[in-house]
């Protein structure tokens, strides 16, 4: 049995293949990528900002971004007086310029948002159920996107990019975990989601493994500002992550990188357990059902969680416990600036499980470990399904998150 809510609130990435310029199209593309994508990473930017930044030539630079500000991508911030000279104008990324939906497939739960373009979700569909099957989660997002579609006027629909997936790889993996029958996820074997989502839709259609798409949302859109290293952990109904190095987010050779959940960790009985049999909200939802207590509303949507006592404080140290573990020993292969703790919980859990876990650090060895910071993510528990929809964004206005940092930063150093 499943269950909706809604409410309101106010990797592809085509390749440039030739820079050198003998194509002055796609140049041009390229150039009006570089210059929307540093606005963006920017806040705002004056012309003359963007010309520094760039290397382009103050009148490139004028051309490109009024034809931006004619598209209406670019919008005019108030002037900024300086001691001398014309006053600049700063410009910023309109937000109506460019929507997007984002899918974030879980183990537990399945939500739709409709994203602008400054990664504000504008509206949200969630559905609950007790294990994913492909054919409730086609309706669910093909049903979904047509509600959403009849909440916006025509210009906003006219201005969809397209369709992010966020969604765990290999679902079938996990039927014994979440309790489903024997047999029942092996549909999943062999379902293109992608391709199945693209024959009933309209729009072009992206898929990202969910950790990944939710440390993306944390670089682009979250503390991806102050820190160019980090070490991420997503807590969901099983925990995942990602690893960002010089800005950008290293996938490896099969693009499972980062996944975290099969970290080795030694649980409170000295025995060695993946992080995930810890770390997991899948494991809160086994407590709380050993206390007699109905874990429902941690599936609901962050915002119901309650504070269930005993049961969650002691899942709470298990976890931190085990997250301390994990942080010193990725800390000591790679100097990591910082190690982001994010979850599909409301911020005052994640505020404890950071506190826990920086209490439990400090009773590790941390001899000849330089640790990072241990802080908050900044996105939250919507952080999978805003990492899928800014897929879209990405392919057809921006230089691709993976490449974005080091872009910019070989431009800003020349």
């Amino acid at each position: 049995m499943s269950s909706s809510s809604d409410s309101v609130r106010a990797t592809a990435q085509p390749q440039i293949t030739d820079p050198s310029g003998s194509n002055q199209i796609r140049v041009r593309a390229y150039n009006e990528r570089l210059v929307l994508s540093l606005v963006r990473r920017h806040s705002a930017l004056s012309k003359a900002d963007i010309a520094r930044r760039t290397g382009l030539s103050a009148q490139t630079v004028s051309v490109i971004m009024r034809a931006l500000e004619k598209e209406g991508l670019l919008s005019r911030g108030d002037p900024v007086r300086g001691r001398v000279g014309q006053p600049s104008t700063p410009m910023r990324l309109n937000p109506d310029a460019v929507y997007s939906f984002g899918v974030k497939i879980g183990r537990r739960s399945a939500d739709l948002v409709l994203m602008d373009f400054v990664g504000r979700i504008r509206l949200q569909l969630h559905q609950t159920y007790a294990y994913p099957l492909p054919q409730e989660i086609m309706a669910f997002i093909t049903s979904g996107i047509k509600k959403i579609e009849a909440r916006i006027d025509e210009e906003q629909l006219r201005r969809i990019a397209g369709i992010g997936i966020a969604a765990p790889f290999e679902l079938w993996n996990w039927a014994e975990e979440v309790g489903a029958p024997q047999g029942a996820m092996d549909v999943w074997r062999g379902f293109d989601l992608q391709a199945e989502v693209a024959l009933r839709v309209s729009y072009p259609v992206f898929l990202q493994n969910d950790a990944t798409s939710a440390c993306g949302a944390e670089l682009v859109f979250g503390v991806g500002h102050g820190y160019q290293d980090f070490v991420y952990f997503f807590i969901g109904s099983f925990i995942g992550g990602g690893i960002v190095i010089n800005g950008s987010i290293f996938v490896g050779r099969s693009g499972t990188a980062g996944a975290v959940g099969p970290l080795p960790v030694r649980d409170k009985d000295g025995e060695t357990r993946q992080l995930l049999e810890i770390a997991s909200i899948f494991v809160l939802e086994n407590i709380l059902r050993e206390h007699g207590l109905d874990p429902q509303p941690l599936w609901y949507s962050a915002d119901d969680w309650i504070d269930f006592g005993p049961p969650l404080e002691k899942w709470i140290h298990d976890t931190a416990k085990a997250l301390a573990q994990a942080i010193v020993a990725a800390a000591s292969i790679i100097d990591f600036s910082a190690a982001v703790i994010d979850g599909g919980f409301p911020p005052w859990i994640r505020e404890r499980i950071v506190t826990a876990t920086i209490k439990e650090v400090s009773e590790l060895d941390l001899q000849g470990v330089l640790m990072p910071d241990i802080i908050e993510g900044a996105v939250g528990a919507q952080a999978r399904a805003i990492g899928g929809a800014s897929l879209p964004i990405f392919a057809r206005y921006l230089i691709d998150q993976n490449v974005l940092f080091k872009e910019i930063e070989n431009v800003e150093g020349a």
